[in-house]
Formats: C-alpha cells, sequence, structure tokens
C-alpha cells in the first residue's frame, strides 16, 4: 500500500543508525525540525528525548510497515534497539509540510 502525506524531506537531515542490540543514538535533531520519517529494514523499537536510550518496550518500528511520521524538538535525539534478534538499519530524515 502507498502511503500519501504532504511532507517533504529536508535536505541535509538524514541519518542511519545500525539496528543492534544495545541502543544507540542519532545526532541531535537540527533547529526548525519538528517532524521526522522513520523507516527500517528491520524490526525496532524507538525512544525520542534530549537523552534516549530505547529498550524493547518503547515504540515498535517494523520493517514491513510503512514509514512513520513522528513530532520531534530541535535538539532532541532518537535513539533505536533491535526487536528480537532483528538487525538492519532504521533511516530518519526530518520532513516539513
Amino acid at each position: 500500500m502507498m502511503v500519501q502525506d504532504n511532507f517533504r524531506p529536508v535536505v541535509g537531515t538524514g541519518q542511519t543508525l545500525a539496528i543492534g542490540a544495545a541502543s544507540v543514538a542519532s545526532a541531535a535533531i537540527p533547529a526548525g525540525t519538528f517532524y521526522v520519517r522513520l523507516s527500517a529494514t528491520g524490526n525496532c523499537h524507538v525512544q525520542v528525548a534530549g537523552a534516549p536510550v530505547a529498550t524493547s518496550t518503547d515504540m515498535l518500528v517494523k520493517a514491513s510497515d510503512p514509514p512513520a511520521i513522528v513530532r520531534v524538538q530541535p535538539g532532541e535525539k532518537i535513539a533505536v534497539i533491535q526487536d528480537a534478534a532483528s538487525t538492519g538499519n532504521l533511516n530518519l530524515i526530518g520532513v516539513t509540510h
């Protein structure tokens, strides 16, 4: 199923995080960015915070799901950890509409 939305990627805001057994965090969300689009090649859990540490009880992002749009604040980071033994990458990019 194709997801239609009114969001456009913001050039220069993309990041790719490796999904693994330990939580890893992104760089800080840049000024002026209030939404990010998340997509994953492996099932994972994500947390958004100033100093996030993702756990298995945080938001689940499934590789089979369409990308998710998440509200963020400039300066926050996104952390990711694997779901079960899943591996892959989490891609995040700032979006605007």
